[in-house]
């Protein structure tokens, strides 16, 4: 089944309301890349990757580079395919660009693949268990304290068992008071997060995540820079919190080492910047084999399908920036819980006309 057409589309679209977290301001839309392939039967799949700021380098890469690099290549060899891509683009690589480029295509890859086959994407993964915990992830640094009270009230009793602030604020006092607030809010037995977005040194990090301890914080997700591999193992040995990493982790060797150097509480591979489907499932491999769970970082439309598929999934990230006004059947949250569709591929299935007025190219 030989790719006979490669087409990429890049959206910005408005997000639900300003977000913010400690490191990347306020943040009021955000850019997707969409990638239609086509095979010589007429069969068709779909990936996409996002950015804040970067959708016109991404969708340029995918236009003049990988997207000729993939005429008459055979769609059912996903491995060699995804190797060769990386190879293609590698001086000028290994991460950034490439990677959201890559992992566009992989996703489409697999996506034709399964609904070629005629199953859910999950299944052909390896179908564990169709139903994944889910939990809110909001970015919600510039909310006060009443805003963010009511936010998560309003999460718990729309059936979240799991709820995720932002913290980094410039006073340990002020984050403290900011997760107390949430903590004494939502009840002990609502697992809550907190996510720093790289914001402190490993010596900071050690001393809020102590601190954070006396609020039963489920994990402390980015809480230094990840390039930082021993700081982050100090921080995991040192604090008192569990550490969640891996959303800007690009490729399955950062995420070894990380493994290697016990830097790591929760694995948190995002599928449209580490190279898409293929890379996500070895690092779930991976990460089984270190005894860590995994959990997922945005895309939960296509999240819900590879945490399904695999025996160490954790939580599944329910995040602000979905596409649910712009899919035909948005992902269902019942409980606290999300189902992988039954549907064919991944089951995202654009409405384009809703996304037509938001094209950019």
């Amino acid at each position: 089944m030989s790719i006979t057409h490669v087409e990429t589309s890049l959206y910005r679209l408005p997000l639900p309301f300003v977000m913010q977290d400690s490191m990347h301001g306020k943040m009021t839309h955000s850019e997707f890349v969409v990638v239609r392939l086509r095979d010589g039967d007429g069969g068709e799949g779909t990936g996409y990757t996002y950015a804040l700021n970067s959708g016109k380098s991404i969708a340029a890469l995918i236009d003049g580079e990988l997207g000729p690099f993939l005429q008459g290549r055979d769609a059912d060899r996903i491995e060699a395919i995804w190797k060769d891509m990386w190879w293609h683009v590698h001086y000028a690589g290994r991460g950034g660009a490439a990677s959201f480029a890559i992992s566009a295509i992989d996703i489409a890859l697999w996506d034709l693949k399964a609904r070629r086959l005629g199953v859910p994407l999950w299944r052909l993964l390896g179908g564990h268990d169709p139903d994944v915990h889910a939990y809110a992830g909001s970015i919600n640094f510039n909310f006060s304290v009443p805003e963010l009270i009511e936010q998560n009230r309003q999460l718990v009793d729309s059936g979240f068992h799991a709820v995720k602030m932002r913290v980094g604020k410039e006073t340990l006092r002020e984050d403290i008071e900011r997760v107390g607030a949430v903590r004494k809010e939502i009840g002990a037995d609502v697992h809550l997060m907190v996510d720093a977005n790289m914001k402190w040194s490993a010596e900071e990090a050690i001393r809020r995540s102590r601190a954070l301890a006396e609020h039963n914080v489920y994990w402390l997700e980015e809480p230094t820079i990840p390039d930082d591999v021993a700081g982050h193992a100090r921080i995991v040995a040192e604090g008192l919190t569990p550490v969640a990493a891996g959303e800007n982790l690009h490729t399955i060797y950062e995420f070894q080492k990380f493994m290697a150097a016990n830097a790591v509480s929760f694995v948190e591979p995002d599928v449209t910047n580490c190279g898409g489907i293929t890379p996500w499932m070895k690092v779930a491999h991976l990460a089984e084999a270190h005894n860590l769970p995994i959990t997922s970082h945005g895309v939960h439309d296509l999240h819900v399908h590879l945490l399904a598929a695999i025996p160490n999934a954790n939580y599944l990230e329910i995040h602000g920036f979905g596409v649910e006004p712009y899919v035909e059947v948005p992902l269902p949250i019942v409980n606290g819980m999300a189902r992988a569709p039954e549907r064919l591929g991944h089951s995202v299935d654009f409405v384009w006309d809703k996304l037509a007025p938001h094209r950019l190219r």
